[in-house]
């Protein structure tokens, strides 16, 4: 493992206009001065929050996808956020993990937000995803899933950094702000979440209170109510050295998920 630096981009998200969120968002991104390893868009970056799959669903390989590549390419790093995808003639709110040759990986969000009515519209994922960068193990995730626990368990040490990618409402703030650091400290990682700001198209306000912990549950980023692009660096001997002098994942119950599909 080496030292990463990571992009987040805690946005304003244009309600359900792709074109305009992926030219805002390469704007933004064009203040990078530093190399960086990653950089991490909120869920549904290119449309916001929204159930209107039927119109704003775009295939695997479609628009939003060739600009992510175009992007990772351009910065020669991976980017990841999530959005619509329609497959097999299923909706989905599907987390792409883009590198700059073009391969990639995917997530289907688990846990539908059923307040939402997501369950309605999307279908479930069934399988987490493990991805590898620079010797890191990465779990990415999407909003609702930070409130499962079992589903984000370290099981095995299976990774070092978890990302949450998020449109989480301003007035939830506190279960957001307790659930992260806790996150980190149970599974002794690295934990992530970006979300967006502003209100969006059901006049639904979003604070950002994007943020990183460290393995201890220590602060090393944290940014509320305004956009933000910034790059930062997360420590590989943090890591090493947490789970070396507290070793309390060999600790855990073992369990086993049943998906139901």
């Amino acid at each position: 493992m080496e030292n990463l630096k990571i992009t987040l981009f805690q946005g304003y998200l244009f309600w359900e206009n792709i074109d305009k969120n992926l030219q805002n968002i390469a704007l933004r991104l064009s203040a990078i001065r530093e190399k960086t390893n990653l950089i991490i868009l909120p869920e549904m970056f290119n449309t916001g929050f929204t159930m209107e799959a039927e119109t704003l669903a775009e295939p695997m390989g479609g628009k939003t996808m060739k600009w992510m590549h175009k992007i990772a390419n351009q910065y020669e790093c991976v980017i990841t956020g999530s959005l619509i995808i329609k497959d097999n003639d299923k909706f989905y709110n599907r987390l792409i993990w883009m590198r700059p040759d073009g391969s990639y990986e995917c997530y289907d969000k688990r846990h539908l937000f059923a307040l939402g009515k997501e369950h309605q519209t999307y279908t479930p994922g069934t399988k987490k995803l493990i991805v590898d960068l620079n010797g890191w193990k990465v779990c990415p995730m999407i909003c609702y899933d930070l409130r499962f626990p079992v589903w984000l368990r370290n099981v095995d040490a299976e990774y070092d950094l978890l990302l949450i990618v998020a449109n989480w409402p301003e007035r939830r703030t506190a279960h957001w702000r307790a659930l992260i650091p806790a996150r980190a400290i149970e599974n002794q990682a690295y934990v992530i979440g970006v979300n967006r700001v502003g209100h969006d198209g059901n006049e639904v306000y979003h604070s950002g209170d994007s943020t990183c912990i460290d393995p201890n549950g220590n602060v090393v980023y944290y940014k509320r109510d305004e956009e933000d692009m910034y790059t930062f660096t997360i420590i590989a001997d943090e890591v090493k050295k947490t789970r070396r002098a507290l070793p309390f994942l060999k600790d855990m119950d073992e369990f086993t998920i049943e998906t139901g599909i």
